[in-house]
Protein backbone atom coordinates (compact mmCIF):
# COMPACT_ATOMS: atom_id res chain seq x y z
CA UNK A 1 0.00 0.00 0.00
CA UNK A 2 1.24 3.00 -1.11
CA UNK A 3 1.60 5.41 1.61
CA UNK A 4 0.81 9.11 0.90
CA UNK A 5 2.94 12.24 2.88
CA UNK A 6 0.74 14.06 5.09
CA UNK A 7 3.00 17.11 4.82
CA UNK A 8 5.57 19.03 2.75
CA UNK A 9 9.18 18.00 2.60
CA UNK A 10 11.15 20.28 1.52
CA UNK A 11 13.18 19.08 -1.41
CA UNK A 12 16.15 21.73 -1.95
CA UNK A 13 18.85 22.92 -0.11
CA UNK A 14 18.37 26.41 1.07
CA UNK A 15 22.11 27.22 1.45
CA UNK A 16 22.99 26.43 -2.05
CA UNK A 17 22.91 29.65 -4.92
CA UNK A 18 22.42 30.65 -8.64
CA UNK A 19 23.60 33.21 -10.52
CA UNK A 20 20.97 32.25 -13.58
CA UNK A 21 18.02 33.93 -12.50
CA UNK A 22 16.63 36.58 -9.77
CA UNK A 23 14.30 34.59 -10.73
CA UNK A 24 15.87 31.71 -8.91
CA UNK A 25 15.92 33.67 -5.84
CA UNK A 26 12.73 32.82 -3.24
CA UNK A 27 10.08 35.12 -1.70
CA UNK A 28 11.59 37.92 0.90
CA UNK A 29 10.08 37.30 4.36
CA UNK A 30 8.33 40.17 4.65
CA UNK A 31 6.63 39.54 1.28
CA UNK A 32 5.56 36.21 3.07
CA UNK A 33 4.32 38.33 5.95
CA UNK A 34 2.43 40.27 3.89
CA UNK A 35 0.44 36.90 2.51
CA UNK A 36 -0.10 35.32 5.66
CA UNK A 37 -1.26 39.04 6.44
CA UNK A 38 -3.68 38.85 4.22
CA UNK A 39 -5.30 35.35 4.62
CA UNK A 40 -8.25 34.42 6.86
CA UNK A 41 -11.67 34.99 6.41
CA UNK A 42 -13.54 35.71 3.26
CA UNK A 43 -12.94 38.86 0.95
CA UNK A 44 -13.98 39.95 -2.95
CA UNK A 45 -13.13 38.02 -5.36
CA UNK A 46 -11.61 38.84 -9.15
CA UNK A 47 -10.20 42.22 -7.80
CA UNK A 48 -12.73 43.56 -5.79
CA UNK A 49 -10.81 43.26 -2.26
CA UNK A 50 -9.59 45.87 -0.30
CA UNK A 51 -5.68 44.95 -1.04
CA UNK A 52 -6.49 45.67 -4.40
CA UNK A 53 -8.02 48.86 -4.08
CA UNK A 54 -5.67 50.26 -1.90
CA UNK A 55 -3.24 49.15 -3.95
CA UNK A 56 -4.08 52.05 -6.42
CA UNK A 57 -3.22 54.90 -3.97
CA UNK A 58 0.47 52.98 -3.68
CA UNK A 59 1.45 52.86 -7.12
CA UNK A 60 -0.06 56.19 -7.19
CA UNK A 61 2.00 57.56 -4.87
CA UNK A 62 5.18 56.24 -7.10
CA UNK A 63 3.72 57.15 -10.42
CA UNK A 64 1.42 60.07 -10.09
CA UNK A 65 -2.21 60.17 -9.47
CA UNK A 66 -3.41 59.65 -13.31
CA UNK A 67 -1.85 55.90 -12.95
CA UNK A 68 -4.06 53.03 -13.30
CA UNK A 69 -2.41 49.46 -11.92
CA UNK A 70 -3.76 46.05 -12.91
CA UNK A 71 -1.86 42.89 -11.67
CA UNK A 72 -0.99 39.83 -13.55
CA UNK A 73 0.30 36.99 -12.80
CA UNK A 74 3.59 37.18 -14.66
CA UNK A 75 6.20 39.57 -17.48
CA UNK A 76 5.28 37.59 -20.38
CA UNK A 77 1.54 38.61 -19.43
CA UNK A 78 2.07 41.91 -17.92
CA UNK A 79 4.01 42.93 -21.44
CA UNK A 80 1.07 41.25 -23.63
CA UNK A 81 -1.78 42.69 -21.97
CA UNK A 82 -0.09 46.13 -22.23
CA UNK A 83 0.49 45.73 -25.26
CA UNK A 84 -3.18 44.77 -26.48
CA UNK A 85 -4.24 47.61 -25.09
CA UNK A 86 -2.38 50.23 -26.91
CA UNK A 87 -2.69 48.24 -30.41
CA UNK A 88 -5.16 47.78 -33.23
CA UNK A 89 -4.64 44.41 -34.37
CA UNK A 90 -2.93 45.57 -37.72
CA UNK A 91 -0.34 47.49 -35.98
CA UNK A 92 3.16 47.26 -34.52
CA UNK A 93 5.65 47.25 -32.04
CA UNK A 94 9.26 48.78 -32.25
CA UNK A 95 11.56 47.18 -30.07
CA UNK A 96 15.42 46.32 -29.78
CA UNK A 97 16.35 43.33 -31.27
CA UNK A 98 17.32 41.51 -28.28
CA UNK A 99 13.99 42.33 -26.11
CA UNK A 100 12.36 40.30 -24.19
CA UNK A 101 9.25 40.56 -25.76
CA UNK A 102 10.92 39.91 -29.25
CA UNK A 103 13.89 36.77 -27.89
CA UNK A 104 12.05 35.42 -24.61
CA UNK A 105 8.38 35.23 -25.15
CA UNK A 106 7.90 32.32 -27.21
CA UNK A 107 6.37 34.43 -29.61
CA UNK A 108 3.36 35.27 -27.27
CA UNK A 109 3.03 39.39 -28.76
CA UNK A 110 2.38 37.59 -32.17
CA UNK A 111 0.28 34.60 -31.19
CA UNK A 112 -1.35 36.01 -28.22
CA UNK A 113 -2.00 39.57 -29.51
CA UNK A 114 -1.48 39.06 -32.98
CA UNK A 115 0.86 42.25 -33.21
CA UNK A 116 4.13 41.97 -35.30
CA UNK A 117 7.51 43.17 -33.79
CA UNK A 118 9.09 45.51 -35.78
CA UNK A 119 12.92 44.61 -34.14
CA UNK A 120 16.32 46.99 -34.58
CA UNK A 121 19.65 46.30 -34.04
CA UNK A 122 21.19 48.22 -31.37
CA UNK A 123 24.60 47.81 -29.81
CA UNK A 124 24.00 48.05 -26.02
CA UNK A 125 20.07 47.13 -26.19
CA UNK A 126 19.02 50.84 -26.07
CA UNK A 127 16.72 52.19 -28.64
CA UNK A 128 17.69 55.94 -29.90
CA UNK A 129 15.39 58.36 -31.75
CA UNK A 130 17.80 57.57 -34.55
CA UNK A 131 17.11 54.05 -34.56
CA UNK A 132 13.52 54.28 -33.73
CA UNK A 133 13.58 56.04 -37.18
CA UNK A 134 14.66 52.57 -38.97
CA UNK A 135 11.76 51.37 -38.22
CA UNK A 136 9.17 54.33 -38.20
CA UNK A 137 7.91 54.52 -41.87
CA UNK A 138 5.20 53.21 -44.05
CA UNK A 139 2.27 55.27 -42.39
CA UNK A 140 -0.56 54.33 -44.20
CA UNK A 141 1.25 51.72 -46.72
CA UNK A 142 -1.68 48.97 -46.54
CA UNK A 143 1.43 46.30 -46.80
CA UNK A 144 3.23 46.94 -44.01
CA UNK A 145 2.13 46.34 -40.50
CA UNK A 146 1.48 49.98 -38.73
CA UNK A 147 4.09 50.70 -36.02
CA UNK A 148 2.32 52.10 -33.16
CA UNK A 149 4.06 51.22 -30.24
CA UNK A 150 8.12 52.06 -28.98
CA UNK A 151 8.91 49.47 -26.40
CA UNK A 152 11.57 49.98 -24.17
CA UNK A 153 13.00 47.66 -22.06
CA UNK A 154 14.61 49.40 -18.24
CA UNK A 155 16.79 47.52 -17.31
CA UNK A 156 17.83 46.43 -20.93
CA UNK A 157 18.43 42.54 -21.28
CA UNK A 158 21.97 43.26 -21.96
CA UNK A 159 22.46 44.91 -18.70
CA UNK A 160 22.72 48.61 -19.94
CA UNK A 161 20.19 50.94 -18.15
CA UNK A 162 18.17 54.41 -19.75
CA UNK A 163 18.84 57.33 -18.41
CA UNK A 164 16.00 59.91 -17.50
CA UNK A 165 17.55 61.88 -20.26
CA UNK A 166 17.24 59.33 -22.88
CA UNK A 167 14.14 57.90 -22.06
CA UNK A 168 12.69 61.70 -22.51
CA UNK A 169 13.99 62.35 -26.13
CA UNK A 170 12.98 58.36 -26.76
CA UNK A 171 9.14 59.12 -26.10
CA UNK A 172 9.31 62.61 -27.23
CA UNK A 173 10.60 61.43 -30.61
CA UNK A 174 7.96 58.64 -30.47
CA UNK A 175 5.07 61.29 -29.47
CA UNK A 176 6.37 63.58 -32.28
CA UNK A 177 5.36 60.84 -35.04
CA UNK A 178 1.86 59.89 -33.34
CA UNK A 179 3.53 56.56 -31.80
CA UNK A 180 3.10 55.40 -27.77
CA UNK A 181 5.75 54.67 -25.72
CA UNK A 182 5.80 50.89 -23.57
CA UNK A 183 8.20 49.71 -20.83
CA UNK A 184 9.21 46.58 -19.88
CA UNK A 185 9.97 47.08 -16.00
CA UNK A 186 10.80 43.96 -15.26
CA UNK A 187 13.90 45.25 -13.95
CA UNK A 188 12.75 48.85 -13.64
CA UNK A 189 13.52 48.83 -9.79
CA UNK A 190 17.25 47.94 -10.25
CA UNK A 191 17.53 50.57 -12.89
CA UNK A 192 15.80 53.44 -10.18
CA UNK A 193 18.20 52.94 -7.35
CA UNK A 194 21.52 52.22 -9.84
CA UNK A 195 20.68 55.64 -10.97
CA UNK A 196 19.55 56.69 -7.53
CA UNK A 197 16.29 58.28 -8.91
CA UNK A 198 12.55 57.96 -8.28
CA UNK A 199 10.48 55.69 -10.16
CA UNK A 200 8.21 57.89 -11.54
CA UNK A 201 11.33 60.13 -12.99
CA UNK A 202 11.95 56.81 -15.32
CA UNK A 203 8.55 56.48 -16.43
CA UNK A 204 6.09 59.09 -15.75
CA UNK A 205 8.02 62.36 -15.69
CA UNK A 206 9.95 60.90 -18.52
CA UNK A 207 6.60 60.37 -20.74
CA UNK A 208 6.26 56.80 -20.70
CA UNK A 209 2.62 55.38 -21.43
CA UNK A 210 2.35 51.94 -19.97
CA UNK A 211 4.55 50.34 -17.79
CA UNK A 212 4.78 46.71 -17.21
CA UNK A 213 6.39 46.53 -13.81
CA UNK A 214 7.93 43.32 -12.03
CA UNK A 215 7.35 42.12 -9.26
CA UNK A 216 8.87 38.42 -9.17
CA UNK A 217 12.70 39.38 -9.98
CA UNK A 218 12.80 41.91 -6.78
CA UNK A 219 11.37 39.36 -4.13
CA UNK A 220 7.65 38.58 -4.69
CA UNK A 221 6.05 34.87 -4.95
CA UNK A 222 4.08 36.06 -8.24
CA UNK A 223 2.79 39.02 -9.50
CA UNK A 224 3.73 41.72 -12.19
CA UNK A 225 1.05 44.74 -12.70
CA UNK A 226 0.59 46.54 -16.15
CA UNK A 227 0.38 50.66 -15.18
CA UNK A 228 -1.35 52.85 -17.25
CA UNK A 229 0.61 56.22 -16.91
CA UNK A 230 -1.40 57.72 -19.47
CA UNK A 231 -5.06 57.23 -19.56
CA UNK A 232 -5.59 57.79 -23.49
CA UNK A 233 -2.94 55.59 -24.58
CA UNK A 234 -4.68 51.86 -23.20
CA UNK A 235 -8.03 50.46 -23.90
CA UNK A 236 -10.22 47.64 -22.28
CA UNK A 237 -7.83 47.07 -20.05
CA UNK A 238 -10.51 45.04 -17.89
CA UNK A 239 -11.52 42.71 -20.82
CA UNK A 240 -8.02 42.30 -22.09
CA UNK A 241 -6.42 41.02 -18.68
CA UNK A 242 -9.07 38.17 -18.79
CA UNK A 243 -9.15 37.58 -22.51
CA UNK A 244 -5.62 36.89 -21.45
CA UNK A 245 -6.35 35.10 -18.68
CA UNK A 246 -4.66 36.85 -16.06
CA UNK A 247 -7.64 37.89 -13.73
CA UNK A 248 -6.60 35.88 -10.38
CA UNK A 249 -9.78 35.20 -8.69
CA UNK A 250 -7.73 35.76 -5.34
CA UNK A 251 -6.06 38.62 -6.01
CA UNK A 252 -5.64 39.80 -2.53
CA UNK A 253 -2.61 37.59 -2.32
CA UNK A 254 -1.06 39.34 -4.91
CA UNK A 255 -2.39 42.57 -4.62
CA UNK A 256 -0.37 43.02 -0.95
CA UNK A 257 2.69 41.63 -2.23
CA UNK A 258 2.79 44.99 -4.23
CA UNK A 259 2.14 46.65 -0.56
CA UNK A 260 4.34 45.25 1.24
CA UNK A 261 7.00 46.15 -1.56
CA UNK A 262 6.09 49.71 -2.33
CA UNK A 263 4.22 50.76 0.83
CA UNK A 264 7.33 51.64 2.40
CA UNK A 265 11.75 50.82 1.15
CA UNK A 266 11.77 47.28 0.25
CA UNK A 267 11.98 47.33 -3.41
CA UNK A 268 14.78 50.03 -2.97
CA UNK A 269 16.36 47.68 -0.17
CA UNK A 270 16.20 44.86 -2.54
CA UNK A 271 17.20 46.70 -5.80
CA UNK A 272 20.64 48.22 -3.98
CA UNK A 273 21.40 44.71 -2.74
CA UNK A 274 21.01 43.04 -5.87
CA UNK A 275 23.32 46.19 -7.80
CA UNK A 276 25.58 45.67 -5.11
CA UNK A 277 26.10 42.15 -5.96
CA UNK A 278 26.55 42.29 -9.31
CA UNK A 279 29.56 45.30 -9.06
CA UNK A 280 31.06 42.97 -6.29
CA UNK A 281 31.28 39.50 -8.54
CA UNK A 282 32.32 42.42 -10.98
CA UNK A 283 35.50 43.62 -9.33
CA UNK A 284 36.01 39.87 -8.08
CA UNK A 285 36.37 38.34 -11.55
CA UNK A 286 38.10 41.21 -13.09
CA UNK A 287 41.73 40.52 -12.22
CA UNK A 288 41.17 36.84 -12.61
CA UNK A 289 43.45 34.89 -15.83
CA UNK A 290 41.13 33.86 -18.52
CA UNK A 291 37.82 36.29 -17.86
CA UNK A 292 36.82 39.10 -19.52
CA UNK A 293 33.75 41.25 -18.68
CA UNK A 294 32.34 41.98 -21.78
CA UNK A 295 29.32 44.44 -21.29
CA UNK A 296 28.89 47.81 -18.32
CA UNK A 297 28.19 46.67 -15.80
CA UNK A 298 25.17 49.09 -14.27
CA UNK A 299 22.41 46.97 -12.46
CA UNK A 300 22.37 43.30 -11.44
CA UNK A 301 23.63 41.81 -14.38
CA UNK A 302 27.42 41.00 -14.91
CA UNK A 303 28.20 39.40 -18.60
CA UNK A 304 31.45 38.02 -19.01
CA UNK A 305 33.92 35.58 -21.50
CA UNK A 306 35.32 32.54 -20.05
CA UNK A 307 36.48 29.27 -21.75
CA UNK A 308 33.88 27.04 -22.31
CA UNK A 309 35.33 23.46 -20.42
CA UNK A 310 35.65 25.86 -17.55
CA UNK A 311 31.83 26.91 -17.91
CA UNK A 312 30.51 23.86 -18.13
CA UNK A 313 32.77 23.08 -14.65
CA UNK A 314 31.39 25.35 -12.68
CA UNK A 315 27.82 24.80 -14.11
CA UNK A 316 28.00 21.63 -11.86
CA UNK A 317 28.02 23.83 -8.59
CA UNK A 318 26.47 27.37 -9.93
CA UNK A 319 23.91 27.32 -12.24
CA UNK A 320 24.05 30.24 -14.67
CA UNK A 321 23.57 30.84 -18.49
CA UNK A 322 25.42 31.02 -21.65
CA UNK A 323 24.37 34.40 -23.31
CA UNK A 324 26.15 33.94 -26.53
CA UNK A 325 27.62 30.81 -27.36
CA UNK A 326 30.06 32.02 -30.38
CA UNK A 327 32.51 33.48 -28.45
CA UNK A 328 31.72 32.17 -24.93
CA UNK A 329 30.11 34.81 -23.49
CA UNK A 330 27.80 33.75 -20.42
CA UNK A 331 25.55 35.78 -17.96
CA UNK A 332 25.80 36.32 -14.48
CA UNK A 333 22.70 37.70 -12.70
CA UNK A 334 22.79 38.63 -8.88
CA UNK A 335 19.25 38.48 -7.23
CA UNK A 336 18.06 40.39 -3.89
CA UNK A 337 18.60 37.86 -1.64
CA UNK A 338 22.43 36.88 -2.42
CA UNK A 339 25.26 38.01 0.68
CA UNK A 340 28.61 38.91 0.08
CA UNK A 341 29.74 35.85 1.59
CA UNK A 342 27.65 34.06 -1.87
CA UNK A 343 29.50 36.15 -4.23
CA UNK A 344 32.97 36.14 -2.81
CA UNK A 345 32.61 32.02 -2.81
CA UNK A 346 31.42 32.05 -6.75
CA UNK A 347 34.21 34.12 -7.19
CA UNK A 348 36.49 31.81 -5.58
CA UNK A 349 35.76 29.36 -7.72
CA UNK A 350 36.23 30.89 -10.94
CA UNK A 351 39.16 31.50 -9.89
CA UNK A 352 40.05 27.86 -8.73
CA UNK A 353 38.50 26.81 -12.18
CA UNK A 354 41.22 28.93 -14.53
CA UNK A 355 44.33 28.92 -12.12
Amino acid sequence: MTRVPTHAIRRHDPAVTSFASDNYAGVHPEILAAIALANGGHQVAYGDDVYTEALQEIFQAHFGEEARTWPVFNGTAANVVSLRAMCAPWEAVICAESAHINTDEGGAPEVVAGLKMLPVATPDGKLTPALIDRQAWGFGDVHRAQPRVVSLSNATELGTLYTVDEIKAVCAHAHELGLLVHMDGARITNAAAALDVPLRALTTDAGVDVLSFGGTKIGLLLGEAVVVLNPAAARGLPYLRKTSMQLASKMRFVSVQFEALLAGDLWLRNARQANAMARRLAAAVEGIGGVEITRPVQANAVFARLPAAAADRLRERFRFYTWNADIGEVRWMCAFDLTEADVDAFAAAIAAELA
